[in-house]
């Protein structure tokens, strides 16, 4: 009995690492699951439906409205993964290729490269059309007009805010609440890309998703920031002046959190970083060339791996003890 008292924290540590360096394979060797598997995209039809619902004649009604389905999506979500998962405990092998499936769902390294270099590949082509329209499928504000400086500056951009929201973030909640919280943090980061904004038609719908969003990635925002000053060091870029960035300018963006990744990124590899009218991060050391773009990516993976060892491991390790 004492043996298997001793063994059994062990194997369940086994477990959620077999879980964890299975997800990361798969995304690295495949990328994105297509649309028709994506549990995703299913979050993201039942935001759908649900979003015309919301609105109505009183603002208080739809602050409620947000506010319910949101709660409720979320719940639903966890609690449909947990019970799944719960399920499929008496088969250990079907447990873990599960979990593998639906971990994965929850990040994207490859797919944030892949979109990265599908902007760069357009801009080394001199096709800045093209390049202004594969910007677009990762940022949210307008394209059309964005020079080379603009279109490079939104790229890093993208990467460093995706750095929490696309991969360390669900890797957070998935050493702090399993499978099910990795999927329950994707929830809350879709309903804010879906409904969280500020013009009229979202404001009091969607604002409880982008609270929601905000809370869940204030901690996530803040060690990724970190594990980037790290990446940057050993790297060889400029981490001293990736520190004095990040304190000076972390607080320029409308975000509480994205101004932290992304204003890192701009003093480790000394550019400024700009969403015109909005804010700029930085300072205007160097002319922001594809090059930047590359290191970046290098910074993204780099930190992830990071954290992966110094918050994820030890926190499955303490959840388990």
């Amino acid at each position: 009995m004492m043996v298997q008292q001793q063994q059994q924290p062990q194997l369940t540590l086994t477990i959620h690492l077999t879980i964890l360096v299975g997800a990361l394979l798969l995304d690295l060797l495949f990328g994105e699951y297509p649309a028709r598997l994506h549990p995703t995209v299913f979050i993201g039809r039942a935001i759908s439906l649900l979003k015309a619902r919301l609105k109505h004649r009183s603002k208080i009604r739809e602050y409620a409205n947000g506010f319910i389905s949101a709660v409720a999506l979320i719940a639903s979500v966890y609690l449909l993964a947990y019970t799944t998962l719960s399920i499929l405990e008496v088969n250990g092998i079907a447990l873990i290729i599960a979990s593998v499936f639906l971990l994965k769902s929850t990040f994207a390294i490859r797919a944030m490269e892949e979109h990265a270099y599908a902007v760069i590949n357009s801009l080394r082509l001199n096709d800045i059309a093209t390049a202004r329209s594969n910007l677009s499928m990762i940022v949210g504000r307008d394209t059309s007009r964005l020079d080379e400086e603009h279109i490079l500056s939104a790229t890093i951009e993208s990467i460093g805010e995706s750095t929490v929201d696309g991969i360390t973030s669900p890797l957070f909640y998935y050493a702090l609440l399993g499978v099910p919280g990795a999927l329950a943090y994707r929830t809350i980061n879709t309903l804010d890309s879906m409904i969280g904004y500020r013009d009229e038609y979202h404001r009091y719908i969607g604002y409880a998703s982008a609270k929601l969003d905000t809370i869940a990635n204030y901690i996530p925002a803040r060690l990724t920031a970190l594990t980037m000053i790290l990446a940057a060091m050993l790297l060889r870029l400029d981490w001293r002046n990736a520190l004095r960035i990040m304190l000076r300018d972390r607080h320029n963006t409308q975000s509480l959190n994205s101004g932290y990744p992304m204003s890192v990124m701009a003093g480790s590899l000394r550019i400024r970083l700009e969403k015109i009218g909005y804010y700029t991060l930085g300072d205007r050391e160097n002319a922001i060339t594809i090059e930047h773009c590359k290191i970046a990516l290098r910074v993204m993976k780099l930190s992830s791996m990071i954290f992966i060892a110094i918050v994820v491991l030890p926190l499955l390790v303490m959840g388990i003890a």
